[in-house]
C-alpha cells in the first residue's frame, strides 16, 4: 500500500493570515507541510516500516514496537552527496564533483545563495539559510536539509536520526524539537563528530534525519510532571500481576506459541478492535 502524498503548485499566499481563523479550518490544514528551498534536495517520505530496508527479517515481520517505530514520522535527507573531517581543532569539508576540501565556517548550498536572491522578496534577499555552519564548539557541525517546515497549530517537530537504521559511529546525532507551527524556518540538526582524521560521507540515496510530529502538550511540563513511581515488586497489584501473567507467562506456558502475538494484537487495534487481546 502506497500512501498519498501531495505535491503543490508555486501559488500566491496571502500576506497575512486572518486573525480569526476558527479551530476547525486549523484541524483540517496538513499535519505537516514541507517547503522545499532548495530546488535539487530530494523531498522528504514517509519513514518506513522496515527502517529503510535495514531491519532484519524477522524483526520486520514479528516485532511491532520496532517496525512502529521505525515508521514513526518522515524522512529528510541530505540535498547534496557531501563529506566532513574533522583533525581536532578544525573541519573541513567537499562535496561531489568537487576534488578539493575546504575549510569550514559557514558555508552556503552550492549556487543556492543566488537562487533565493532571484526569487526571495527585495527585503529578505541576502538572507539565504547556510547549508553547512561549524559551531564554536568542537567537531560541532550544523547541517540543513534544504527544508523548511510548517506544523498544524499545536504542533511541533521532533528531529532526531533516523530510528534503526545503523549508521558510522563516527558521528552522534543531537535530537531537539522545534516549535513548527510558530518558527517557519529551516529544518536543521546538530552533529558532532567523534571520529578524527576519518572522511565522513553523507549520501542523498540515505535518510539522515527524521522528524515526528509530536502534540505540544505531550512535552509540557505539567504533561510530564503527572507520573508515580511503584518503588517496591511488592506494591503491585493483583491487577498488575494479572497483566503481567497475561503479557508474560501465559505466552511462554503455551504448548503451540505463535510467533508474533504482540503484533498481531497491536495490527488489530490498528484495524479497529479496541480489545486486541493477544492469543
Amino acid at each position: 500500500m502506497t500512501s498519498k502524498v501531495t505535491v503543490k503548485t508555486p501559488r500566491k499566499t496571502p500576506a497575512k493570515t486572518m486573525a480569526g481563523a476558527t479551530d476547525a479550518a486549523a484541524s483540517k490544514s496538513p499535519l505537516v507541510v514541507f517547503h522545499r528551498f532548495i530546488p535539487t534536495a530530494r523531498l522528504p517520505t514517509r519513514a518506513d516500516r522496515s527502517a529503510a530496508g535495514s531491519l532484519p527479517t524477522r524483526a520486520f515481520r514479528f516485532c511491532e514496537a520496532v517496525v512502529t517505530a521505525a515508521a514513526f514520522g518522515y524522512y529528510l535527507f541530505p540535498p547534496i552527496d557531501f563529506s566532513l573531517m574533522w583533525d581536532g581543532t578544525r573541519v573541513q569539508w567537499t562535496w561531489a564533483g568537487e576534488d578539493n576540501w575546504y575549510p569550514l565556517h559557514s558555508a552556503q548550498f552550492p549556487d543556492f545563495s543566488a537562487h533565493f536572491d532571484q526569487v526571495a522578496p527585495e527585503h529578505i534577499r541576502g538572507f539565504a539559510p547556510p547549508f553547512l555552519s561549524a559551531l564554536t564548539e568542537p567537531g560541532i557541525v550544523q547541517v540543513w536539509s534544504g527544508m523548511v517546515a510548517r506544523t498544524r497549530p499545536g504542533w511541533s517537530l521532533l528531529v532526531r536520526g533516523p530510528v534503526n537504521i545503523p549508521r558510522t559511529q563516527h558521528y552522534e546525532v543531537f535530537e531537539g524539537i522545534i516549535e513548527t507551527d510558530r518558527w517557519f524556518g529551516p529544518v536543521f540538526n546538530n552533529f558532532r563528530i567523534t571520529k578524527t582524521d576519518t572522511p565522513i560521507e553523507f549520501r542523498t540515496d540515505m535518510p539522515f534525519l527524521q522528524v515526528i510530529p509530536v502534540p505540544r502538550d505531550v512535552y509540557a511540563e505539567a504533561t510530564l510532571r503527572d507520573y508515580e513511581l511503584v518503588p517496591e515488586l511488592s506494591q503491585l497489584t493483583e491487577a498488575d500481576w494479572r497483566d503481567y501473567h497475561h503479557t508474560v507467562v501465559r505466552p511462554n506456558v503455551q504448548e503451540q506459541r505463535p510467533r508474533g502475538q504482540y503484533a498481531v494484537a497491536a495490527r488489530r487495534r490498528r484495524a479497529g478492535d479496541p480489545t486486541g487481546e493477544e492469543g
